[in-house]
């Protein structure tokens, strides 16, 4: 069993975590690097060295900061996986690639599109709530919207779905952190088309995680049986 729930983890989460963090990189990133000027206050990339113009290549421009992403971005992959194939065999259910799919979008809703509602992706240079309070309301929306969708498929009964209803509901009526007074340097446009590219790349994701995790889990189990 363990080695049917690392196996699909590792090789799913590796293969779709480099392809995201490929992906990051045309869709994302430039998005990142664009913020990061308005936040220094400097757009262009020139500084005057004795009396002359010169280009200088800045740190977020640096090829060290592609792998570092591409290296997070791939371990996030397989953090996921894991806790997909895990959740694959605690069900006890016979999941292949298409059961898999429906959980990689259930883990979009809880995971990105849920805590969205509340929290969209940011830029650098965005004005921002406490960092610890935002973490504990991510959490707190992960956890109840996971919940919510747990009692949909394993509880439909006359309680179970309106139980689930409240779970979605609850973090939102609680209400997000949002900053005080105060105006971000980056332009509204720029963070609107982050926060929707992040979402759509979080979408593809977890979908092709739910896929290749299922497919990778079924294919292992059933070599598993054949070997007994």
């Amino acid at each position: 069993m363990f080695r049917r729930i690392f196996g699909a983890a590792f090789g799913a989460g590796i293969a779709v975590g480099l392809f995201i963090a490929a992906l990051q990189h045309v869709t994302l990133v430039p998005l990142i690097l664009e913020a990061e000027k308005y936040e220094a206050g400097a757009p262009a990339h020139k500084h005057v060295h004795d009396g002359a113009e010169a280009e200088r290549t800045p740190v977020a421009d640096s090829p060290w900061r592609a792998v570092l992403t591409t290296i997070a971005t791939t371990l996030t992959g397989v953090g996921f996986a894991l806790l997909l194939s895990g959740v694959f065999a605690v069900s006890g259910r016979d999941v292949d690639a298409r059961e898999g799919l429906l959980w990689g979008l259930a883990g979009f809703t809880a995971f990105a599109l849920a805590p969205a509602f509340g929290l969209p992706p940011e830029l650098p240079g965005a004005v921002a709530a406490d960092l610890a309070a935002r973490q504990a309301w991510w959490i707190g929306t992960v956890a109840a919207t996971a919940a919510g969708l747990g009692l949909i498929v394993f509880a439909p009964s006359r309680w179970g779905v309106p139980l689930a209803v409240a779970l979605f509901a609850a973090p939102h009526l609680f209400g997000a952190p949002h900053p005080g007074e105060g105006v971000g340097s980056v332009p509204p446009e720029l963070a609107a088309a982050f926060a929707a590219r992040s979402l759509a790349v979080n979408a593809l994701l977890w979908a092709l995680l739910g896929l290749a995790t299922g497919a990778l889990y079924a294919r292992l189990g059933h070599a598993t049986a054949s070997a007994t």
